[in-house]
């Protein structure tokens, strides 16, 4: 079975228990999950809105990204989805997870997901501030 097991960008609201189905793995003694979600502010400054978009290589990226972590770490499944499109507070805009048969692979490999899905997978997120400012933030932005 390949051990990326999940990859996505969506315009569709994130499902955790998706991704957490996606990483059960009976190998695994520790699954690590990170959820990045919608705050309500950024640099100190209220966030009226939200979006995220995406290059169409962004997938492509992603499973370059999901490959990598795979070799280089001892895991049994991965699993990575970003959201685009307008998101509200709270809503979940990134869910990466990782199993692996020790804890310690597994925090380390999903820490190296979702560091490197944000520094080099296209996606690209639009904030707008209570004060109008706004601000695009993101892979090579």
């Amino acid at each position: 079975m390949d051990v990326i097991r999940l990859l996505g960008i969506r315009d569709t609201p994130l499902s955790v228990d998706e991704v957490l189905a996606a990483v059960g793995d009976h190998a695994a003694g520790g699954t690590v999950f990170f959820v990045g979600t919608v705050r309500e502010q950024d640099h100190g400054k209220p966030v009226t809105r939200l979006s995220y978009s995406a290059h169409p290589s962004a997938e492509a990226e992603l499973r370059q990204v999901a490959e990598k972590v795979a070799a280089d770490f001892p895991v049994t499944a991965v699993a990575a989805v970003h959201r685009v499109g307008d998101l509200e507070l709270g809503d979940a805009a990134v869910i990466v997870a990782v199993a692996a048969p020790h804890r310690d692979e597994a925090f380390v490999a999903a820490r190296r997901l979702i560091d490197d899905l944000k520094a080099q997978v296209p996606i690209w997120k639009h904030q707008v501030f209570a004060d109008g400012e706004t601000e695009w933030v993101g892979a090579g932005a």
